[in-house]
Parts: C-alpha cells; structure tokens; sequence
C-alpha cells in the first residue's frame, strides 16, 4: 500500500459508511462498548483490517513510558478512530485524538471522530482531522 491523501480519503469514506450503517441499525442512545462491538463486526465484513484498544505510546528523552494510552480503533496501520456516544463532542475529545495522532507522529495522518449519539452521523456525528504529515503525502 502507498500511503496517499486519496488512499486516506478514501478509506475514510468506507470507515464511514460502516459507522453510517451501524448507526441505521443501532440507533442512538447505547453505550459506547455496543457501538464499538457492531462496528467491529461491520469492518470485518467489509475487509477493513484494524486494531482494537490500540496503545499510543508516549516517548519521553527518548524513552517509553507506561502511560497506557488507547485508542479505541487504528485503522489499515494509519487511521485512529475515536468512537463516542456522548450528548455532545466536547473540546477534550478533540484534543484527545489530536493528541493520539501527534503521538503516533508518522503513522497517524487522520483521525475520526465519531459521536453515535445523535440523528444524522454525517451531519452532525463525525469531525475528520489532518495533521502536517498528511498535508505532505502525495494526493493520488
């Protein structure tokens, strides 16, 4: 695989239709875990590879640190996505996955943040984030 903005964009896309169809499915108003299990199931049939509870590892003076950092799903080795089911995405969630992606430096260029408590997860459930390092890939 080479990694492209086009390769990320549109994974993203397939990584959203399967939240889009759990959400169909589910509804809104479960926990968390219930929309974590059903998506898993939805990217497995869907042949999307991923990591569940994925450790972010944190380097401090070029050492690692038990930090215990995990993000709910790393996708295809270069996609994190967090999964909420929250009334609403607040700041600390934002800063949670940006932070995710700055510590995996190189192998994060995107995120996803998905909130599964609403009506519409296209219009008001999901924020999609870059950072430098996906603004440096090729485009195709």
């Amino acid at each position: 695989m080479d990694l492209s903005q086009k390769y990320l964009d549109d994974l993203t896309y397939e990584v959203l239709g399967a939240v889009i169809e759990v959400h169909k499915s589910m509804g809104r108003g479960l926990l968390e875990n219930v929309y974590q299990e059903c998506l898993k199931e939805e990217l497995r049939h869907r042949k999307i590879n991923f990591l569940t509870e994925f450790k972010i590892p944190v380097i401090y003076r070029d050492k690692e640190l038990e930090i215990g950092f995990r993000c709910d799903m790393f996708i295809e080795n270069c996609l994190v996505l967090e999964l909420k089911a929250v009334q609403d995405i607040s700041n600390n969630y934002e800063a949670q996955l940006l932070n995710y992606m700055k510590l995996l430096n190189l192998k994060a260029p995107k995120g996803l943040l998905v909130n599964f408590n609403c009506n519409n997860i296209f219009n008001e459930g999901q924020k999609t984030y870059v950072n430098e390092y996906f603004k440096q890939l090729p485009r195709y």
